[in-house]
Protein backbone atom coordinates (compact mmCIF):
# COMPACT_ATOMS: atom_id res chain seq x y z
CA UNK A 1 0.00 0.00 0.00
CA UNK A 2 1.34 3.56 -1.19
CA UNK A 3 1.66 6.12 1.95
CA UNK A 4 0.49 9.17 -0.65
CA UNK A 5 -0.90 8.59 -3.99
CA UNK A 6 -0.93 12.20 -6.65
CA UNK A 7 -3.78 10.35 -9.04
CA UNK A 8 -3.98 12.82 -12.88
CA UNK A 9 -6.57 11.99 -14.95
CA UNK A 10 -5.47 13.39 -18.69
CA UNK A 11 -6.39 13.60 -21.99
CA UNK A 12 -4.46 15.75 -24.82
CA UNK A 13 -2.37 17.07 -21.84
CA UNK A 14 1.46 17.38 -23.33
CA UNK A 15 1.61 20.78 -23.44
CA UNK A 16 1.99 20.99 -19.39
CA UNK A 17 2.04 17.47 -17.94
CA UNK A 18 5.74 16.95 -17.29
CA UNK A 19 5.63 20.34 -15.49
CA UNK A 20 2.76 18.97 -13.26
CA UNK A 21 4.33 15.26 -12.94
CA UNK A 22 8.05 17.35 -12.11
CA UNK A 23 6.44 19.90 -9.19
CA UNK A 24 4.53 16.72 -7.58
CA UNK A 25 7.92 14.93 -7.07
CA UNK A 26 9.55 17.93 -5.85
CA UNK A 27 6.77 18.26 -3.45
CA UNK A 28 6.34 15.07 -2.33
CA UNK A 29 8.97 13.20 -2.97
CA UNK A 30 7.61 10.29 -1.01
CA UNK A 31 4.30 9.67 -3.10
CA UNK A 32 4.04 7.58 -6.40
CA UNK A 33 2.31 9.76 -9.09
CA UNK A 34 0.09 7.74 -11.36
CA UNK A 35 -1.20 9.46 -14.71
CA UNK A 36 -3.96 7.84 -16.37
CA UNK A 37 -4.14 8.31 -19.84
CA UNK A 38 -7.83 8.54 -21.60
CA UNK A 39 -7.81 7.94 -24.83
CA UNK A 40 -5.22 10.90 -25.55
CA UNK A 41 -4.59 11.39 -29.25
CA UNK A 42 -0.80 13.36 -28.41
CA UNK A 43 1.92 12.60 -26.40
CA UNK A 44 0.70 12.91 -23.03
CA UNK A 45 1.56 9.25 -21.91
CA UNK A 46 5.09 9.12 -22.97
CA UNK A 47 5.80 12.45 -22.01
CA UNK A 48 4.35 11.89 -18.63
CA UNK A 49 6.33 8.05 -18.16
CA UNK A 50 9.61 10.15 -19.27
CA UNK A 51 8.93 12.66 -16.29
CA UNK A 52 8.92 9.65 -13.98
CA UNK A 53 5.23 8.93 -13.28
CA UNK A 54 3.73 5.42 -13.65
CA UNK A 55 1.16 5.68 -16.26
CA UNK A 56 -1.91 3.50 -17.18
CA UNK A 57 -4.74 3.68 -19.20
CA UNK A 58 -8.38 4.17 -19.09
CA UNK A 59 -10.01 3.24 -22.12
CA UNK A 60 -13.81 4.31 -21.63
CA UNK A 61 -13.72 8.31 -22.16
CA UNK A 62 -15.03 10.46 -19.02
CA UNK A 63 -12.91 11.52 -15.83
CA UNK A 64 -15.86 9.81 -14.15
CA UNK A 65 -14.87 6.39 -15.20
CA UNK A 66 -10.87 7.14 -14.65
CA UNK A 67 -11.56 7.79 -10.64
CA UNK A 68 -13.43 4.57 -10.60
CA UNK A 69 -10.60 2.90 -11.76
CA UNK A 70 -7.99 4.77 -10.12
CA UNK A 71 -10.09 3.82 -6.99
CA UNK A 72 -10.30 0.45 -7.23
CA UNK A 73 -7.20 -0.19 -8.78
CA UNK A 74 -4.57 2.01 -6.42
CA UNK A 75 -4.18 1.00 -2.49
CA UNK A 76 -2.84 4.36 -0.47
CA UNK A 77 -3.46 5.80 2.89
CA UNK A 78 -3.94 8.85 1.33
CA UNK A 79 -5.26 10.00 -2.27
CA UNK A 80 -4.80 13.36 -3.81
CA UNK A 81 -6.41 14.34 -6.55
CA UNK A 82 -5.21 16.88 -9.40
CA UNK A 83 -6.10 18.22 -13.25
CA UNK A 84 -2.93 17.55 -15.80
CA UNK A 85 -2.84 20.99 -16.46
CA UNK A 86 -0.91 22.93 -14.65
CA UNK A 87 -3.90 25.19 -12.84
CA UNK A 88 -3.54 23.94 -9.42
CA UNK A 89 -0.06 25.05 -7.41
CA UNK A 90 1.92 22.38 -5.99
CA UNK A 91 2.46 23.70 -3.00
CA UNK A 92 -0.58 23.36 -1.19
CA UNK A 93 -0.46 19.47 -1.19
CA UNK A 94 1.55 18.86 1.96
CA UNK A 95 -1.17 20.77 4.16
CA UNK A 96 -4.03 18.71 2.02
CA UNK A 97 -2.37 15.30 2.53
CA UNK A 98 -1.62 16.02 6.26
CA UNK A 99 -5.28 16.85 7.23
CA UNK A 100 -6.30 13.45 6.04
CA UNK A 101 -2.95 11.68 7.42
CA UNK A 102 -2.64 13.62 10.43
CA UNK A 103 -6.18 14.74 11.59
CA UNK A 104 -8.25 11.58 9.45
CA UNK A 105 -9.70 13.75 7.43
CA UNK A 106 -11.71 12.10 4.61
CA UNK A 107 -12.02 14.78 2.00
CA UNK A 108 -10.15 17.62 1.57
CA UNK A 109 -11.50 20.34 -0.93
CA UNK A 110 -8.98 22.78 -2.66
CA UNK A 111 -10.72 25.55 -2.22
CA UNK A 112 -10.40 28.15 -5.64
CA UNK A 113 -13.67 30.29 -5.09
CA UNK A 114 -12.53 31.87 -2.16
CA UNK A 115 -9.32 33.39 -3.72
CA UNK A 116 -8.02 33.96 -7.27
CA UNK A 117 -10.29 31.53 -9.58
CA UNK A 118 -13.02 34.63 -10.44
CA UNK A 119 -10.15 36.55 -11.75
CA UNK A 120 -7.67 34.00 -13.09
CA UNK A 121 -11.10 32.42 -14.71
CA UNK A 122 -11.59 34.25 -17.83
CA UNK A 123 -14.98 32.23 -18.73
CA UNK A 124 -17.97 34.11 -17.10
CA UNK A 125 -20.41 31.52 -17.53
CA UNK A 126 -18.33 29.15 -15.70
CA UNK A 127 -18.14 31.15 -12.75
CA UNK A 128 -21.88 31.68 -12.63
CA UNK A 129 -22.62 27.91 -12.99
CA UNK A 130 -19.71 27.45 -9.95
CA UNK A 131 -21.25 29.76 -7.84
CA UNK A 132 -24.74 28.38 -8.89
CA UNK A 133 -23.70 24.70 -7.86
CA UNK A 134 -22.22 25.48 -4.54
CA UNK A 135 -25.22 27.67 -3.66
CA UNK A 136 -27.61 24.88 -4.57
CA UNK A 137 -25.70 21.91 -2.68
CA UNK A 138 -24.80 23.96 0.47
CA UNK A 139 -28.70 24.80 0.12
CA UNK A 140 -30.38 21.46 -0.45
CA UNK A 141 -27.63 19.03 1.76
CA UNK A 142 -27.17 21.65 4.78
CA UNK A 143 -23.53 21.86 4.13
CA UNK A 144 -20.09 24.41 3.83
CA UNK A 145 -18.04 22.89 0.99
CA UNK A 146 -16.61 26.29 -0.33
CA UNK A 147 -16.13 24.71 -3.91
CA UNK A 148 -18.25 22.46 -5.51
CA UNK A 149 -16.05 22.17 -8.88
CA UNK A 150 -12.38 21.59 -7.97
CA UNK A 151 -10.80 19.26 -9.09
CA UNK A 152 -7.97 19.49 -6.46
CA UNK A 153 -8.58 17.15 -3.65
CA UNK A 154 -7.51 14.91 -0.92
CA UNK A 155 -9.19 11.19 -0.01
CA UNK A 156 -8.65 9.21 3.00
CA UNK A 157 -8.05 5.45 2.10
CA UNK A 158 -11.91 5.18 3.62
CA UNK A 159 -13.50 7.79 1.56
CA UNK A 160 -11.84 5.88 -1.51
CA UNK A 161 -12.52 2.40 -1.33
CA UNK A 162 -16.50 3.65 -0.51
CA UNK A 163 -16.93 5.80 -2.88
CA UNK A 164 -19.67 4.43 -5.41
CA UNK A 165 -18.79 6.17 -8.74
CA UNK A 166 -22.12 6.51 -10.83
CA UNK A 167 -21.04 9.29 -13.02
CA UNK A 168 -19.26 9.06 -16.08
CA UNK A 169 -18.08 12.28 -17.01
CA UNK A 170 -17.04 15.51 -15.23
CA UNK A 171 -20.12 15.69 -12.82
CA UNK A 172 -17.70 13.30 -10.46
CA UNK A 173 -17.10 15.96 -8.47
CA UNK A 174 -20.41 16.94 -7.42
CA UNK A 175 -21.31 12.91 -6.88
CA UNK A 176 -18.28 12.89 -4.35
CA UNK A 177 -18.71 16.05 -2.91
CA UNK A 178 -22.89 15.21 -1.96
CA UNK A 179 -21.81 11.69 -1.29
CA UNK A 180 -19.42 12.88 1.62
CA UNK A 181 -21.91 15.02 3.01
CA UNK A 182 -24.63 12.60 2.97
CA UNK A 183 -22.46 10.10 4.84
CA UNK A 184 -21.41 12.82 7.31
CA UNK A 185 -17.55 12.19 6.32
CA UNK A 186 -15.50 14.41 7.90
CA UNK A 187 -14.95 17.78 4.82
CA UNK A 188 -12.05 20.46 5.41
CA UNK A 189 -11.73 23.27 2.83
CA UNK A 190 -8.30 24.25 2.13
CA UNK A 191 -7.93 27.68 0.09
CA UNK A 192 -5.72 27.64 -3.14
CA UNK A 193 -4.52 29.70 -5.75
CA UNK A 194 -5.59 29.20 -8.57
CA UNK A 195 -3.96 29.59 -12.58
CA UNK A 196 -6.03 30.07 -15.57
CA UNK A 197 -4.79 27.46 -18.15
CA UNK A 198 -1.59 28.07 -20.20
CA UNK A 199 -1.31 29.66 -24.01
CA UNK A 200 -2.41 26.50 -25.93
CA UNK A 201 -3.32 24.39 -23.46
CA UNK A 202 -7.87 23.88 -24.12
CA UNK A 203 -10.67 23.05 -21.13
CA UNK A 204 -12.47 19.72 -22.09
CA UNK A 205 -15.20 20.99 -20.08
CA UNK A 206 -18.22 22.50 -21.98
CA UNK A 207 -20.21 24.73 -20.17
CA UNK A 208 -23.64 24.23 -21.53
CA UNK A 209 -23.72 20.33 -21.98
CA UNK A 210 -21.59 19.59 -19.13
CA UNK A 211 -23.10 22.20 -16.75
CA UNK A 212 -26.70 21.17 -17.42
CA UNK A 213 -25.10 17.12 -16.55
CA UNK A 214 -23.90 18.68 -13.40
CA UNK A 215 -27.62 19.66 -12.73
CA UNK A 216 -29.02 16.63 -13.55
CA UNK A 217 -26.96 15.35 -10.78
CA UNK A 218 -27.67 17.74 -8.28
CA UNK A 219 -31.51 16.76 -8.75
CA UNK A 220 -30.52 12.51 -8.97
CA UNK A 221 -28.86 12.53 -5.93
CA UNK A 222 -30.87 14.55 -3.48
CA UNK A 223 -33.91 12.74 -4.55
CA UNK A 224 -31.85 9.74 -3.82
CA UNK A 225 -30.14 10.85 -0.81
CA UNK A 226 -32.77 12.90 0.75
CA UNK A 227 -35.97 11.20 -0.95
CA UNK A 228 -38.29 12.83 2.21
CA UNK A 229 -37.60 16.15 0.61
CA UNK A 230 -37.73 15.80 -1.90
CA UNK A 231 -41.30 13.77 -2.56
CA UNK A 232 -42.76 15.98 0.01
CA UNK A 233 -41.95 19.02 -2.05
CA UNK A 234 -43.64 17.42 -4.76
CA UNK A 235 -46.36 16.09 -3.13
CA UNK A 236 -46.63 19.93 -1.64
CA UNK A 237 -46.74 21.08 -5.53
CA UNK A 238 -49.45 18.80 -6.61
CA UNK A 239 -51.73 19.85 -3.33
CA UNK A 240 -51.49 23.29 -4.99
CA UNK A 241 -52.67 22.06 -8.18
CA UNK A 242 -54.82 20.47 -6.61
CA UNK A 243 -56.37 23.18 -4.80
CA UNK A 244 -56.20 25.80 -7.89
CA UNK A 245 -58.52 23.29 -9.62
CA UNK A 246 -60.96 22.64 -7.14
CA UNK A 247 -61.48 25.30 -5.06
CA UNK A 248 -63.37 27.69 -8.04
CA UNK A 249 -65.69 24.48 -7.99
CA UNK A 250 -66.19 24.68 -4.52
CA UNK A 251 -67.32 28.30 -4.31
CA UNK A 252 -69.64 27.71 -7.75
CA UNK A 253 -70.74 24.39 -5.87
CA UNK A 254 -71.66 26.93 -2.44
CA UNK A 255 -73.07 29.23 -4.45
CA UNK A 256 -75.49 27.33 -7.27
CA UNK A 257 -75.67 24.13 -6.03
CA UNK A 258 -73.90 22.93 -9.21
CA UNK A 259 -70.81 21.63 -10.50
CA UNK A 260 -69.91 22.88 -14.26
CA UNK A 261 -66.82 21.90 -14.32
CA UNK A 262 -67.16 17.94 -13.72
CA UNK A 263 -64.07 16.93 -15.46
CA UNK A 264 -61.80 19.30 -13.81
CA UNK A 265 -63.23 18.08 -10.12
CA UNK A 266 -62.35 14.13 -11.61
CA UNK A 267 -58.69 15.46 -12.47
CA UNK A 268 -57.69 17.73 -9.52
CA UNK A 269 -59.04 14.59 -7.12
CA UNK A 270 -56.50 12.67 -9.34
CA UNK A 271 -54.04 15.00 -8.55
CA UNK A 272 -54.28 15.06 -5.05
CA UNK A 273 -54.10 11.56 -5.09
CA UNK A 274 -50.92 11.55 -6.77
CA UNK A 275 -49.61 14.01 -3.90
CA UNK A 276 -50.35 10.88 -1.75
CA UNK A 277 -48.46 8.89 -3.26
CA UNK A 278 -46.09 10.99 -3.54
CA UNK A 279 -45.74 11.44 -0.02
CA UNK A 280 -45.60 8.23 1.14
CA UNK A 281 -43.32 6.82 -1.56
CA UNK A 282 -40.99 9.64 0.53
CA UNK A 283 -41.76 8.03 3.79
CA UNK A 284 -40.96 4.35 2.49
CA UNK A 285 -37.86 5.69 0.63
CA UNK A 286 -36.65 7.45 3.56
CA UNK A 287 -36.48 4.02 5.36
CA UNK A 288 -34.36 2.49 2.88
CA UNK A 289 -32.00 5.37 2.40
CA UNK A 290 -31.76 5.06 6.14
CA UNK A 291 -30.97 1.68 6.19
CA UNK A 292 -28.70 1.91 3.49
CA UNK A 293 -26.48 4.55 5.53
CA UNK A 294 -26.68 2.05 8.37
CA UNK A 295 -24.74 -0.46 6.03
CA UNK A 296 -22.64 2.12 4.93
CA UNK A 297 -21.18 2.45 8.56
CA UNK A 298 -21.16 -1.43 8.97
CA UNK A 299 -19.23 -1.57 5.59
CA UNK A 300 -16.78 1.67 7.03
CA UNK A 301 -15.72 -0.86 9.82
CA UNK A 302 -14.78 -3.22 7.37
CA UNK A 303 -12.85 -1.39 5.39
CA UNK A 304 -10.68 0.20 8.07
CA UNK A 305 -9.91 -3.58 8.84
CA UNK A 306 -9.10 -5.00 6.11
CA UNK A 307 -6.85 -1.18 5.83
CA UNK A 308 -5.06 -2.12 9.35
CA UNK A 309 -4.20 -6.08 7.96
CA UNK A 310 -2.74 -4.33 4.48
CA UNK A 311 -0.51 -2.42 6.60
CA UNK A 312 0.46 -5.28 8.76
CA UNK A 313 1.72 -7.66 6.17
Amino acid sequence: MDKIAVLIPCYNEEKTIQKVVTDWKKELPEAVIYVYDNNSSDKTAEIAKNAGAVVRHEYRQGKGNVIRSMFREIDAECYLMIDGDDTYPAEYGRKMVNLVLEKQVDMVVGDRLSSTYFEQNKRPFHNFGNSLVRASINRLFKSNIRDIMTGYRAFSYAFAKTFPVLSKGFEIETEMSIHAVDKNMLIENVIIDYRDRPEGSESKLNTYSDGLKVLKTIGRLYKNYKPLQFFCGLAALLLVIAACMFVPILVKFINTGLVPNLPTLIVSGFVALAAIVSFFSGMILSTIAEKSRQQFEFNLNLIELYKKNGKNK
